[in-house]
């Protein structure tokens, strides 16, 4: 069966509202929004169930992936505050997700681990996660999907660039 592409609303007017948006659809802030918006409730829909925030979910997978990583690693690579990490961190041990562990080579550290009911739901979410993107999406072919996902990236990353510079 052939996938149906979805069509868009004229350029300035909201699918369902009529409203016109013409002197906004400009401007890729308000474009990123409004697809936030829309993968927002998907990531509630899909992930929501197993009680876990977008930013939860972030830090889990980053931990899962990355070893010995520690607090100040997730907050920088995720753009939190300390004093967030910290609170956010403490959600996550209170919930038996991860555990802060002292390092073996520098006594002051703590790395975060997650534990085994974390990694389990890591596992889950991740599963999940593979095709919870599929409907808001549906209108982007896998090209356009890896391209928008490249562009998005590129733009966030020149924050930081010019943010050091």
């Amino acid at each position: 069966m052939p996938t149906r592409r979805a069509t868009l609303p004229p350029r300035g007017a909201a699918a369902d509202t009529g409203v016109d948006q013409s002197r906004l659809t400009h401007l890729v802030g308000y474009a990123v929004s409004r697809a936030s918006i829309e993968l927002k409730k998907a990531f509630a829909r899909d992930l929501g169930p197993l009680q876990l925030k977008p930013v939860e979910f972030s830090i889990l997978v980053l931990v899962a992936s990355n070893a010995q990583v520690n607090q100040k690693q997730l907050g920088a690579a995720l753009d939190i505050s300390a004093p967030n990490m910290a609170v956010t961190l403490d959600r996550l041990v209170e919930r038996g997700w991860v555990e802060r562990v002292r390092s073996t080579r520098d006594r002051r550290a703590q790395h975060i681990h997650l534990t085994p009911q974390g990694r389990d739901l890591v596992r889950r979410a991740e599963k999940i996660a593979t095709t919870m993107e599929h409907a808001p999406l549906a209108a982007l072919s896998q090209a356009e999907r890896a391209l928008l996902i490249e562009l998005l990236l590129k733009v966030a990353g020149s924050g930081k660039a010019s943010a050091s510079s």
